[in-house]
């Protein structure tokens, strides 16, 4: 359904009019703006608040050495159980929205606690991807400062051209910080777009070849249909595959002698 709302009762009658006309699924008017905006900016926190305590347990989990997937694959089976999966929080709602209830929260001299602390965990979560992507190729002896590590997917979202607050850009940032040579890649993107990631070498996906590291950012299409031959090219033997949004089966790369590693 459409949320409306109104200043008035002919306002609120005119926008009525209009939605009615395109909307099927119904509108839902609600008694005033303030109720209608608060509605829309919940909907985002609980997505927000959500995806960040699946990021959390997925950090412990890490440490505990249990797959966050196959966890959440058995959660799954319960009725009940919602099914987030851990990532990167961008784009201009989930990630921005959250922020204008807790300034007005501010405002008024309420400390909101939950909203904030979830923020948190998700801005954060870029430089975490990256912190283990370092911390995964010293456990296999290789040296991250000589290493070439491919982001591939810098928008928000996957399958969209979109990079409004794109948290890839946290991982290329933290990665800079160690000295690594970051190379980047969005089949939806050309340089042009890139002007955020300036100073960092763009290339196709069709020109990324022998890197020593891999992080799939983004779960778009033209990276979830790729074949094994397709990244023995992509990846050195020895190398690592850095999965954030877990699109491949754990075995995928396990007789290609590519280890992997995901949220």
């Amino acid at each position: 359904k459409k949320i409306i709302s109104g200043s008035n009762k002919e306002t609120l009658q005119i926008v009525e009019d209009i939605y009615s006309t395109i909307i099927k699924a119904g509108i839902h008017k609600a008694s005033n703006i303030n109720v209608a905006e608060a509605a829309k900016v919940i909907e985002n926190i609980q997505r927000d608040v959500n995806i960040a305590l699946i990021n959390e347990l997925s950090m412990l989990f890490h440490k505990l050495d249990i797959d966050t997937l196959e966890v959440l694959e058995a959660a799954g089976t319960k009725w009940n159980f919602l099914p987030f999966r851990p990532g990167l929080v961008g784009g201009h709602c989930i990630g921005v929205d959250p922020y204008y209830l807790t300034h007005k929260a501010n405002e008024i001299g309420f400390n909101p606690q939950i909203i904030l602390s979830g923020r948190r965990v998700n801005d954060n979560m870029g430089k975490y991807i990256a912190d283990s992507t370092i911390s995964e190729m010293l456990k296999m002896k290789k040296n991250p400062l000589e290493a070439k590590i491919l982001i591939m997917g810098l928008t928000f979202k996957e399958d969209c051209p979109d990079l409004r607050n794109s948290k890839a850009w946290d991982i290329v940032e933290a990665l800079n910080e160690y000295n690594c040579k970051v190379s980047l890649t969005d089949p939806y993107l050309n340089k042009k777009d890139l002007k955020e990631f300036s100073g960092n070498n763009f290339i196709h996906l069709k020109e990324a070849k022998s890197f020593d590291a891999v992080i799939i950012s983004v779960s778009h299409e033209e990276f979830r249909t790729l074949e094994k031959n397709s990244w023995l090219e992509i990846v050195n033997k020895g190398g690592l595959v850095v999965d954030v949004k877990s699109i491949y089966d754990k075995t995928f790369f396990k007789n290609l002698n590519i280890d992997y590693w995901r949220l």
